[in-house]
Parts: C-alpha cells; sequence; structure tokens
C-alpha cells in the first residue's frame, strides 16, 4: 500500500513541476521521498522542487547528489543536478556534472542537449586584463559576432559553387 501511494504521490509532484507548480508539487515530493526514503528519484525530484520552489540550494543540491551517487548511470538524476547547479548561479558546476553524466551514462540525448546549452566560455580576449574589463567585455563582442557571422553559410571565407569568394554585409 506504501509503495502505490508513493508512487501516486511522486507522479502528481512529477506533474505539478513540469506544469510550474513548484510549491505545489514540493509536498507531493515531499510525503513521496518520506513513504520511499532510499527511491533516488523521489530524492531528485524532491531536490529540484526544492531548489525552484524554496531557492534552498545547500539542500536541494544534497538531495540530486545524493540521488546521483545511489545511481550514477542514470542520466535523468545528472539533469536534475545540473538544473539545480544552473538555477544557483553554479554554471561551471553544472557542465562538470553534466561532463561526468556522459561518462556514466554514454551520449545520452538530454544530457548531450544541456551540455550544448550551456557551451563553453572562451578566454578572455587580452588574458593579462580582467574577463569584466570594458576592453575584454568589448573586443569579446566583438569577436563573438565575428565567429557567428563566419559560421552562416554562405559567410565570409566561403565559396560559391561559381568558384568565386563570396562575402556578407
Amino acid at each position: 500500500m506504501t509503495e502505490n501511494s508513493g508512487l501516486a504521490e511522486f507522479k502528481q509532484g512529477i506533474s505539478l513541476l513540469r506544469d510550474g507548480h513548484s510549491s505545489e508539487a514540493l509536498e507531493y515530493l515531499r510525503r513521496a521521498s518520506q513513504l520511499k526514503q532510499q527511491n533516488p528519484y523521489y530524492l531528485s525530484f524532491l531536490g529540484v522542487a526544492m531548489a525552484r520552489a524554496e531557492r534552498n540550494w545547500p539542500a536541494a543540491l544534497e538531495l540530486c547528489k545524493t540521488a546521483a551517487s545511489m545511481r550514477r548511470n542514470e542520466a535523468q538524476l545528472y539533469v536534475n543536478l545540473a538544473e539545480v547547479y544552473v538555477s544557483a548561479a553554479r554554471r561551471n558546476d553544472a557542465v562538470e556534472t553534466l561532463d561526468t553524466a556522459l561518462k556514466y551514462c554514454g551520449a545520452d540525448a538530454r544530457i548531450t542537449r544541456i551540455r550544448a546549452k550551456l557551451g563553453k566560455r572562451s578566454s578572455p580576449v587580452l588574458p593579462f586584463l580582467d574577463r569584466g574589463n570594458a576592453l575584454n567585455r568589448s573586443l569579446g563582442k566583438l569577436r563573438h559576432r565575428m565567429l557567428r557571422r563566419e559560421a552562416r553559410p554562405g559567410g565570409p571565407g566561403k565559396v560559391s559553387q561559381a568558384g568565386t569568394p563570396t562575402f556578407t554585409s
């Protein structure tokens, strides 16, 4: 009986979480995790709900880390941990978590997609200046625009089918 009610609480919590009702989801997920304390999914999603509803980063991170350590080869647990890191403004930890997940879970589509969205920051244009320096920021924006322009089809340096270089303005 406890198993079924815990699962029902969990499903209701996930549904509420998916619909953006984090506070309501938190209560269902708390009850589910109390009924079945060693279920890593219950703990992990409780951590996500806690992060979204209460912004209780330390407790949310602890729940998600515990869950991921219980099942190292489960991609969703790493995705949840990375989400909590991102919401706690710890982007580098999220990237590291997803890189670890790729080792344990292989090329899971969810992990790969989220990892690509987070990307990797380029080094400062002038490494002897702070990243936040106005000159580095301006040059970095310029570099970004130039790289983006080159990546477009038909961008500078591309050769047309006729064999002539094409340039965009």
